[in-house]
């Protein structure tokens, strides 16, 4: 068994620990060692601990401690936190894990870059690369030939058609979709349930039917 670390005791982070047991009920693999997380709210630790993982403090408490190198998976949603976070423990000697729920469906020729969690449901077509530090969420589409830099989050539902390229820390809202060929920015914003139709450039935000 390899020790895993899970950095964010929210939402996304519980369902992490559901991923990671998922993979540990197909094949053991994963020793949780606890959830990082600087300021948890009191419902959160209630939540750990009804399900017996510990909290491990703050990140800082962490690193400083004497304890042997990791693996670790960052389950932050902000796409830039997620990189900053993943760049500390990284650097500290740590090592990202690539997390695949056993109910997500992978195709052929796909690229899970170091730091990636694809949660239950997703649906990962053929020839498709994801980039460091990238969440596919609950139900979530990838289109076959499709690229996803680095720290991207394609939020539950959200369907990425065939052949769209997404630029590093963008995010695309639950529920939305991209029509097929398109290109995301770095650093866009797709609204949840937006119907994107023509390209975004980067560090815009769009929504709408069709977005805008």
């Amino acid at each position: 068994m390899e020790r895993i670390v899970v950095l964010g005791a929210g939402g996304f982070g519980r369902e992490t620990l559901d991923v990671i047991q998922a993979i540990n009920s197909a094949r053991p693999r994963w020793e949780i060692v606890g959830v990082i997380d600087d300021a948890p709210a009191s419902v959160q630790l209630d939540r750990l601990e009804a399900r017996g993982v510990p909290w491990l403090g703050a990140l800082d408490t962490f690193l400083g401690s004497s304890a042997e190198p990791v693996w670790f998976t960052v389950a932050v949603g902000s796409p830039t936190a997620r990189r900053r976070l993943h760049a500390r423990l990284e650097g500290a000697g740590h090592r990202p894990a690539t997390l695949v729920h056993p109910a997500a469906h992978v195709g052929s020729q796909v690229s899970l870059a170091p730091g990636t969690i694809v949660c239950g449901g997703a649906q990962i077509s053929t020839n498709v690369t994801i980039g460091v530090g990238g969440h596919v969420n609950p139900n979530a589409t990838v289109g076959h030939d499709s690229t996803l830099d680095d720290w991207v989050s394609i939020n539950p539902a959200a369907v990425v058609s065939g052949d769209v390229t997404i630029g590093a820390t963008s995010l695309v809202g639950a529920g939305a979709v991209i029509l097929q060929g398109l290109s995301i920015g770095e650093g866009a914003l797709v609204g949840a349930a937006a119907c994107v139709t023509r390209s975004v450039e980067s560090g815009r935000m769009v929504k709408g039917i069709p977005a805008r």
